[in-house]
């Protein structure tokens, strides 16, 4: 089974909880606090893979979480960070959030790309010693790591695509002018997976050529197996157009390279715009006339026309030939490029979503509100201008005034997210 697209969840791991500890020590007086940070959480990492062809591992597994940080200790010792979660993708493999669409990476090399960091470890109480506090009982938990529901989608990095109706020959073409073997045979949608092939220009010279099933009338729409595979023609730097100019079947080619168009077109205006040659194939079978009609038509476009016979293999090598030179005047394989979100924009995904749930446990308020994750993460609670915009933060959401109405009094504990501090009006 061949799967180019697949949801997946994954998180990155926590961060260690920062240490609450006292030395002590025989002869040694008032050894003071020594906790140790947390450890870092484990990023999410992916990684190509040249073994993997497609997506089916990610049918059978869905969630992917990397481990938490270890805690840290007492003598200052920090926590372990945790090992990265590596996830393995085949080349080609464009990753994109599932909410939003906006591409996280493109796997067209063979560099890693952290899709998910991990939580920073919290800091020990050792780090909370001062003059006038010097028995801090308290450490900062580790921050949260990143998580995203993800879409993969694979696009084959090929430089050259063939599209057509099917039964046009395109299988055919590519198993003469390369080593690839696609099944072949006289009935429609024979090919039911995109099949790549590599055509040898000369010893020093080669390129990769894709046979992209399925396109019909209807195709951008969903219409036969066009849309799952169209996704594949994108990253093409040339496309080859393969028309059956014996119109065997009852078709005109002139439409059938209309309607072909008019679906790529509609599924990218990127597409539109690509490269072409046509490839008149089954020109064996051809009259003259029908012939002279396609050329016309074709180079009336401004498109480079070659009359092949895949079959016997007539004009197939001057087709692999001109493909190769066309190529060296291209542009190379498409990338598409990763969309970071700006800070303007990663506050407001943080401050969206401002739900909180208030509870009173043996005279302590506990705030639950994951979004305050993130708030906690760039606040500074010994920093005053900091802690201003914190308490800003509780008072524009609405904690302050929840507090206040459930009875809290000043000198009150409040405990958010592990956090705690006294409560003042």
């Amino acid at each position: 089974m061949f799967v180019d697209e697949a949801k997946i969840y994954v998180k990155a791991g926590d961060g260690g909880d920062g240490a609450v500890s006292f030395h002590r020590e025989k002869y040694v007086a008032s050894g003071g606090p020594d906790g140790g940070d947390g450890g870092k959480g484990g990023d999410v990492v992916f990684v190509v893979d040249d073994n993997m062809s497609n997506l089916i591992d990610f049918r059978y597994k869905r969630k992917y979480v990397a481990e938490k940080g270890q805690n840290g200790y007492s003598n200052n010792s920090s926590g372990r960070g945790a090992d990265d979660l590596v996830v393995k993708v085949p080349k080609g493999t464009v990753v994109r959030e599932a909410e939003t669409g906006r591409i996280l990476a493109d796997l067209s090399d063979y560099e890693p790309v952290i899709i998910a960091h991990g939580g920073k470890g919290g800091r020990g109480n050792a780090h909370f010693a001062t003059p006038t506090r010097q028995i801090p009982k308290f450490a900062k938990p580790g921050f949260k790591g990143e998580e995203f529901n993800l879409v993969l989608e694979l696009k084959l990095i090929a430089d050259v695509g063939l599209v057509g109706f099917p039964n046009v020959g395109k299988s055919t073409l590519i198993s003469v002018v390369s080593a690839a073997k696609p099944k072949i045979a006289n009935y429609h949608f024979t090919t039911l997976t995109p099949v790549l092939g590599v055509v040898k220009v000369d010893a020093e010279k080669s390129y990769v050529m894709a046979d992209i099933p399925g396109l019909i009338e209807g195709a951008s729409d969903g219409v036969g197996l066009g849309h799952e595979f169209l996704r594949h023609v994108e990253r093409c730097r040339l496309i080859v157009h393969v028309v059956d100019a014996s119109g065997i079947e009852g078709r005109n080619p002139i439409d059938d390279f209309e309607i072909i168009n008019k679906e790529l077109a509609n599924f990218s205006e990127e597409l539109a715009c690509a490269p072409m040659i046509v490839a008149a194939n089954k020109c064996d079978m051809a009259t003259e006339e029908q012939l002279s009609e396609l050329r016309k038509y074709i180079e009336d476009k401004g498109l480079p026309f070659f009359e092949i016979s895949a079959a016997t293999t007539q004009g197939t090598k001057e087709l692999a030939l001109a493909v190769g030179r066309a190529l060296a005047d291209l542009p190379p394989v498409k990338r598409f490029e990763a969309q970071p979100y700006s800070q303007a924009e990663i506050d407001e995904k943080i401050l969206s979503d401002r739900s909180f749930e208030v509870t009173v446990e043996e005279g302590v308020y506990f705030v639950d509100a994951d979004w305050l994750w993130d708030v906690l993460r760039s606040v500074n609670m010994e920093d005053y201008e900091s802690l201003q915009y914190f308490q800003r933060v509780l008072r524009n959401t609405g904690i302050i005034d929840k507090l206040v109405e459930m009875g809290i009094e000043e000198g009150d504990t409040v405990s958010i997210l592990d956090f705690e501090f006294e409560f003042v009006f």
